[in-house]
């Protein structure tokens, strides 16, 4: 079922009227050449909208129910994929998955945000908020892989860890601060990847490492929109504001040197074309884990403490 963004009106419009006219064309040539120019008018309509997409347009794309997850780049994108569960300690969180796959006959542990993709699965997953045992198993399964000197490849998709009484009361807090300081100083590369939803702790408990890029219309955020508008305008209501102030979107993001790559969506968005997506994604890790393995472990170590370390510009 297409999910249709308030601010896309204009791209469905055009294609119910393309997919009329092609339906109706018949021999007729004049009918052929309307439908030639109407597709490049739909791809100039798509380009102009998303490139000029507002920051809560922005966060609106990032979270369309059709938007591919880490299950879906695990499909397309690697080979042989074998699931790890549990964190020996609680439980299995579903909202993050584990496990080892190939990328081009190239071996890495991938540890990634799972929403869920109907209502039972997205209830299970917690529309991806993880619980303290997501992130025991996360730091579990990245250290097996520093073991056997394997990379990392972590896909961040969450608007936050949950915020329930059951995950504060095993340690939600302390568990993201261990997983922050454990991939601080894993002996392997790590390239993390914002493919969705960044948001708060829930984003940077596995989001640590070497490289740090991000979907073209994704966020990353130390808080979402409606979070920041409930405690700055004690409304919700607000919201579109905050996104604009958080200064969350992959450009801001680049340019503010929280990110170090900006990975290009297929036109209209990954939920448009989620294959062409992974294909995009793929090339980004397989040219920057080459470039890492070519790099000493002390000084990848030393160069993701500096990285870190150096975020952040303030005035006094």
């Amino acid at each position: 079922m297409d999910i249709q963004l308030s601010f896309e009106q204009p791209i469905y419009e055009l294609e119910d009227r393309l997919e009329e006219m092609e339906r109706n064309s018949g021999d007729s040539n004049e009918i052929k050449d309307s439908i030639k120019r109407l597709r490049k008018e739909l791809v100039d309509l798509k380009r102009s909208i998303y490139q000029n997409l507002q920051p809560w347009e922005t966060v609106e794309v990032s979270r369309h129910p059709n938007r591919p997850q880490t299950s879906d780049y695990l499909n397309f994108a690697f080979d042989e994929f074998v699931e790890l569960h549990g964190d020996h300690f609680f439980g299995d969180d579903r909202a993050i998955l584990t496990g080892w796959a190939k990328l081009d006959g190239m071996r890495c542990m991938v540890v990634g945000h799972q929403k869920g993709k109907n209502l039972a699965e997205r209830t299970a997953c917690h529309y991806g908020c993880a619980e303290p045992e997501g992130y025991r198993k996360a730091i579990q399964k990245m250290r097996m892989a520093a073991k056997y000197g394997l990379p990392i490849i972590s896909l961040i998709d969450t608007p936050g860890a949950w915020p329930g009484i059951g995950a504060e009361e095993r340690g939600q807090a302390w568990v993201i601060a261990q997983g922050m300081f454990e991939m601080s100083r894993l002996r392997t590369p790590i390239i993390c990847v914002v493919i969705g939803e960044g948001g708060s702790g829930g984003a940077i408990g596995i989001g640590v490492g070497d490289r740090v890029a991000i979907l073209e219309h994704a966020y990353y955020s130390v808080i979402s929109p409606e979070g920041c508008a409930g405690i700055l305008w004690k409304s919700r209501e607000f919201r579109q504001e905050a996104a604009k102030e958080l200064r969350l979107t992959s450009k801001d993001l680049h340019r503010l040197g929280i990110v170090d790559a900006v990975i290009p969506e297929p036109l209209g968005g990954a939920h448009r074309d989620p294959r062409l997506m992974a294909g995009n994604l793929k090339k980004y890790l397989r040219t920057s884990l080459r470039e890492l393995q070519k790099q000493s472990i002390d000084d990848l170590l030393e160069a993701r403490y500096e990285k870190f370390r150096s975020i952040g510009v303030f005035c006094e």
